[in-house]
């Protein structure tokens, strides 16, 4: 059956008295030839009831409704089970350039066929098979507060759960402890870890399965398919399939090698924190060196935070940590007396009321200060200290000296898992590459590396969650904390951040939800963030695939496996839809059923660009849906106008661009191409972690195709954007433009 298309036209919201709605009119009738055109008043509720009604009447297949940006729809005001696409003419157009402008109807004409050819080109989106019998049980890795609290969370919704910990019993890091910092008001009393109540609540739930002393010899598959075989005292468990995963593995200590000044690794009296919890649990405060009872100690904050090379940061648990460890000396000896010299002291929100009961205690002695080293007099430590709070140099004697160390997530060595991806590259490239033998050594080296051995996944991209500097799992930390770059899996707890046994118990809550919700969306066909509820999936035409590998290297989700030949082997449930995949492909063999290379590349060829004497320049302006166009928006609702000339396509990702997008765009006589893509970076990132990065490494491709068109580099700019640089997107195009109007017309206009 033929494609049936309706265009609908909003005249609400002052569209139809800045716009020649006629104008629109004969684009969709005249030019486009559509079964249908007509206006509607407004786009409130009443109005899209009315309308979904006329596209049943008339059974149209597609539907183009013009009118303010998609995102001002509610969940069923516009037609399901067709094709729909949004044009925006009022954010994109009459709240930012003047109305009745020739310029202005000139821009709404082109959005508007832009919008017709999208939907002519689109195709039906169906259901990846299967979707309805993906399992629902999730996997729990690590058996601490966090683990715990996530299996528990799961249980008590119904579905079923495996815990998987490496230890001989349950309870992690929370076991060791003492006591556990104040958790609810006052604030001042230190409580019981509560670690052996949870334990037994686990130990007694049905849905809960418990494996000790196993580790996981490997995960294959995805999302809703995933099938784990554990290892247990060195023999192969079986073989089971799982939904999604918690990953809870906690964090090991920071080992304080920077601080050898203070003689660390050589005075037995000079210890770690996790060497004195060990002590308060024993219930014996006694120096190493020589058994005799402790009754002076000193804390010593920051570990290893002055060498950003080995640990960047401190946390508020270390602080915290300090605190309750000064309560441990003071209430079993109320003649000791404990120092806590700090450089930053943090207790955030009600924890104040925690420090403020440590210094109310006239046996903890709190100061801003720096201890430059130590000395020995007559069994004792001295501690030098300066630039203290008192505005002096201080000697203080000790009998025991505490580091106060940081964490880090168990096993992981993030540093190390990108340089296997990077070895793997260079690798796949042949035995003909400079430096193939280097990198074969290092793939054999990191692909056995400490941590790998936690997930063992099945990755092309590597076994274990990439992750960032220190360790922590990547993901996006603004948008979706939970996330990592493997779709189905969660980080929670102390793999995650530095954080308390609170503070992992509720971390591990988000983290369970976060995996339940994943095999929700997709036992509907959708996809999580940050496209979340999407049904598309890419479709490989692998008869012209040359096995470049581009798309398995650049997949930022791991969602492209490859087999012996280098042929993709694509997996639906890991797929996030972002579409960097179809913007690596040389081949332009990766498209979506809705979003493709011919959609995009016939969008661009049916701007109309004037000729070069009628002095209208045109500029492609390819912005990011995630950060770019929402800022772009928020520039019009501000009131912020920029060129007419402009004419945006909304692209899933940076990424996503393939570089013959530029080519049509040059080749049908626009002037130049704006990409707009997310920041990224240490305080930022591109919600599809590495497209706004990608991008910029196929600068190189695009400057190739500009050289071979001679057509100047400065034709295209790409810009970071934040959600917030609603100010800034509009200067950047006007500025393009001047840039344009200097260098001229691009020389195959009118070709």
């Amino acid at each position: 059956m033929s494609d049936k298309i309706g265009v609908f036209i909003c005249t609400g919201h002052g569209i139809g008295e800045a716009l020649d709605i006629d104008a629109l009119t004969e684009v969709a009738t005249d030019e486009f030839k559509v079964d249908l055109c007509e206006t509607i008043e407004s786009c409130d509720a009443d109005a899209l009831a009315a309308l979904r009604e006329r596209v049943a009447a008339e059974e149209l297949t597609k539907v183009v409704v013009a009118g303010p940006n998609s995102r001002s729809y509610n969940a069923g005001d516009l037609p399901d089970a067709i094709n729909v696409q949004v044009v925006n003419l009022l954010e994109w157009v009459i709240l930012t350039h003047p109305p009745n402008d020739e310029d202005t109807d000139m821009m709404a004409q082109d959005y508007l066929r832009m919008g017709i050819t999208m939907a002519k080109e689109s195709k039906p989106v169906e259901l990846f098979e299967g979707h309805a019998d993906l399992c629902k049980s999730i996997l729990v890795v690590g058996g601490g507060i966090a683990g715990l609290t996530a299996a528990l969370d799961v249980a008590e919704t119904g579905s079923d759960v495996v815990l998987v910990e490496k230890a001989s019993e349950l309870g992690g890091y929370m076991a060791k402890l003492h006591r556990s910092v104040p958790t609810r008001p006052p604030y001042r009393d230190l409580e019981d870890p509560g670690i052996a109540a949870t334990v037994a609540a686990v130990t007694a739930n049905e849905r809960i399965t418990v494996h000790l002393d196993s580790t996981i010899e490997s995960i294959v598959g995805g999302p809703g398919l995933f099938d784990v075989t554990l290892s247990g005292a060195g023999a192969s468990a079986g073989t089971f399939r799982i939904g999604a995963i918690v990953q809870a593995t906690g964090f090991t200590t920071v080992e304080p090698t920077d601080f050898a000044h203070l003689g660390y690794g050589e005075n037995p009296d000079v210890v770690t924190n996790a060497a004195f919890e060990e002590m308060a649990k024993q219930g014996a405060f006694v120096r190493p060196s020589d058994s005799r009872p402790v009754k002076s100690v000193a804390f010593v904050q920051c570990g290893d935070s002055r060498n950003p090379e080995i640990f960047s940061y401190a946390s508020s648990i270390m602080s915290l940590n300090a605190l309750k460890q000064a309560l441990y000396i003071r209430e079993a000896d109320a003649d000791a007396r404990a120092f806590v010299f700090y450089e930053h002291l943090r207790t955030p929100g009600q924890q104040e009321d925690f420090l403020i009961r440590a210094q109310e205690d006239p046996g903890i002695f709190l100061t801003r200060g720096s201890v430059n080293g130590i000395a020995g007099v007559n069994g004792q430590i001295v501690l030098e200290v300066s630039d203290s709070m008192l505005g002096e140099d201080l000697e203080v004697e000790v009998d025991l000296v505490v580091l106060n160390c940081g964490m880090k997530p168990t096993g992981a060595d993030g540093e190390a898992l990108r340089k296997l991806a990077d070895s793997k590259r260079v690798v796949a490239e042949g035995p003909g590459n400079a430096k193939y033998e280097e990198c074969m050594a290092a793939v054999e080296a990191l692909a056995t590396h400490e941590g790998t051995e936690i997930l063992n996944l099945d990755y092309r991209q590597g076994p274990d969650l990439p992750a960032l500097k220190h360790g922590y799992p990547d993901s996006h930390f603004i948008c979706f904390p939970y996330e990592s770059r493997r779709t189905g899996i969660y980080a929670a707890g102390t793999l995650r951040s530095p954080m308390d046994g609170a503070s992992a118990a509720e971390d591990a809550t988000g983290a369970a939800m976060k995996a339940m919700q994943c095999l929700e969306m997709l036992s509907r066909g959708e996809t999580v963030h940050p496209r979340s509820g999407d049904q598309s999936f890419p479709v490989f035409s692998l008869m012209r695939c040359t096995q470049c590998k581009r798309c398995t290297e650049e997949c930022p989700f791991g969602a492209i496996n490859e087999d012996a030949k280098g042929t993709p082997e694509y997996q639906v449930t890991r797929c996030r839809r972002c579409g960097i995949c179809m913007g690596a492909c040389p081949e332009r063999i990766i498209s979506f059923p809705d979003y493709s290379i011919s959609a995009v590349a016939n969008c661009i060829k049916s701007v109309e660009v004037p000729e070069e004497w009628d002095e209208k320049p045109r500029v492609l302006v390819l912005a990011c849906q995630n950060d770019a166009l929402p800022a772009l928006e928020a520039a019009a609702l501000h009131g912020i106008q920029y060129s007419a000339f402009a004419r945006v396509i909304p692209v899933r990702c940076l990424g996503a661009i393939n570089v013959v997008f530029i080519k049509e765009a040059i080749s049908n006589g626009f002037d130049g191409v704006l990409l707009f893509g997310c920041k990224h970076g240490d305080d930022y990132q591109c919600h599809m972690v590495t497209g706004s990065e990608l991008m910029e490494t196929r600068g190189g491709n695009i400057k190739e195709a500009l050289e071979q068109m001679a057509l100047e580099n400065e034709r295209v700019q790409l810009h970071s954007i934040e959600i917030s640089d609603y100010e800034t997107i509009p200067a950047v195009i006007d500025e393009f433009m001047e840039l344009i109007e200097e260098i001229g017309m691009n020389p195959f206009k009118g070709m």
